[in-house]
């Protein structure tokens, strides 16, 4: 039978098409072991040789490298050397021995070899074999046992097994990958946005993409632990906008102004002393009313950091059967001339909660920072769990599909533009005297320092020690022009932007 490759055509080395041996490299360069097979005078012939392909096989490629071996069965040897860098041949070794296991990733039920970290689809296993494939596994090809032992193999190879027909190859396709979310840390989420809107719907995107699948006792949710949320420009939203997400600004029962109001009032109406209301907890609840004591603490000193105000009873809401707040503390801070707020809630739900809670500290930040006379600045929320509840999810969908980039978007106007990095931005050009890039960093206008190097690696490896760079967005792009002036020096000329 003719070896024929379904995947990889161009990175196989061919030798004798109708061989029964597969030698994998591993991530040494396959001419480097073909020139030790030369050496030991083994048969490369294209006609005689039972040596069929040689290739690398990093590990990301052992879907496709199953693949070919299922559909060309006459290969049924494999002999693995070289250097391995990525345990690749570990995970070659156990699947043939071993086979595969069910196990999830990242939420999805998948499969892995058996006593190895390797993902693995399901639809091929050991057994879908024509015959066993048998691995041999050497060392690298610089220890003088690596060749001892390819000199022995190919002098004691047993005769070539009876060729399978065309009938016997088989093939099953590499399945898409689906996946319940994407990895990432789950608690180390940071979004930086100017309004509230703009806000919730990237806290939406990063719960449908990345959140975790957990079961409560109200039911399964998406989950994201220890969000924080940074809102620099906490004011009103297009009513337009906000209504398009169901979300009513003024006038009705449930609008934010409403709850605006109920936050900021101090009586609870409720006769059970088990529920709680934000307004009681933060201007009765403790005797005082806590916002009216830390306003008169920020006129005494503005500095101050005495300004903490927590709405947890220990004694009361450590009872499971009390309504507990989800809102836990607020912390006041006068910073650059503004009233910041940072608050902190210990369970938030996502699609009805997250704005409307927003919206209600800004009525809270504004109450304190009248009494104080100072203009409001950022409010930071921090969600220890942040949660999106299943019934939401085909909606956090749709949201998801909308975006299309990280650009800011202004719903006043309905216009879109570049989001600038709060660090500052970074100007490229070319020393050709000293032939190497220069990166100057800015910020306001002003050049803050300079970075040189003679490749767009030096001055990637000095941006990184600095931390100089704080977008996604903006670390990509300033790649490419490094790239560019990299490329421009190299012909002596100066990069085009």
């Amino acid at each position: 039978m003719e070896f024929q490759p379904l995947y990889y055509h161009d990175r196989l080395i061919l030798l004798n098409r109708y061989g029964d041996v597969g030698v994998a490299t591993l991530w040494t360069p396959p001419n480097k072991v073909l020139r030790l097979l030369e050496k030991l005078g083994i048969d490369l012939a294209p006609t005689s040789s039972r040596i069929a392909v040689v290739a690398n096989f990093y590990g990301k490629g052992l879907p496709e490298l199953l693949r070919n071996l299922l559909w060309n069965p006459q290969i049924t040897r494999i002999v693995i050397l070289g250097q391995d860098l990525s345990g690749s041949k570990g995970d070659l070794i156990s699947f043939f021995e071993k086979g595969i296991e069910p196990t999830l990733f990242v939420g999805t039920p998948t499969y892995r070899i058996q006593d190895r970290n390797r993902i693995i689809d399901g639809l091929v296993n050991k057994h879908c074999f024509f015959s066993p494939i048998r691995v041999t596994a050497l060392g690298t090809i610089t220890d003088p046992a690596t060749a001892t032992s390819l000199s022995t193999y190919f002098a004691n190879l047993a005769p070539q097994d009876p060729s399978p027909t065309e009938e016997d190859r088989l093939s099953i396709p590499i399945p898409e990958t689906q996946v319940a979310r994407f990895p990432s840390e789950p608690r180390s989420h940071m979004i930086v946005r100017a309004s509230p809107l703009e806000a919730w719907l990237e806290v939406i995107f990063r719960l449908y993409r990345f959140g975790h699948w957990v079961t409560l006792e109200k039911g399964d949710r998406k989950e994201l632990q220890n969000v924080h949320v940074v809102i620099t420009h906490p004011a009103d939203d297009p009513r337009e906008a906000l209504a398009r997400f169901g979300f009513v600004l003024e006038g009705e029962e449930g609008s934010l102004r409403r709850y605006q109001q109920a936050i900021l009032d101090p009586v609870n109406p409720h006769a059970d002393a088990r529920y709680y209301t934000y307004g009681h907890r933060m201007r009765a609840h403790f005797g005082k009313d806590n916002l009216a004591a830390i306003a008169t603490e920020l006129k005494r000193d503005p500095e101050s950091r005495h300004t903490y105000l927590t709405l947890w009873d220990p004694v009361r809401d450590s009872d499971p059967t009390a309504s507990s707040p989800c809102l836990v503390s607020l912390f006041f801070r006068t910073f650059d001339g503004k009233l910041t707020l940072t608050a902190t809630f210990r369970t938030h739900n996502a699609r009805n909660a997250w704005l409307m809670n927003l919206y209600g500290l800004m009525a809270v930040q504004r109450h304190v920072a009248d009494q104080v006379g100072l203009p409001v600045g950022p409010i930071t929320v921090f969600s220890h769990s942040l949660s999106l509840q299943k019934g939401d999810v085909d909606e956090a969908a749709s949201i998801v599909r909308a975006k299309k980039s990280d650009d800011v978007f202004d719903f006043w106007t309905g216009k879109s533009s570049l989001r600038e990095d709060p660090n500052g931005y970074f100007i490229v050009s070319i020393d050709q005297e000293k032939a190497e890039i220069t990166l100057e960093h800015v910020h306001e206008g002003i050049s803050l320092v300079q970075y040189r190097g003679k490749s767009a690696r030096e001055i990637h490896i000095q941006l990184e020690r600095d931390a100089a760079v704080s977008l996604i967005s903006h670390a990509l792009y300033l790649g490419d022009q490094l790239a560019k002036a990299e490329a421009a020096l190299q012909k002596h000329k100066e990069p085009k932007a």
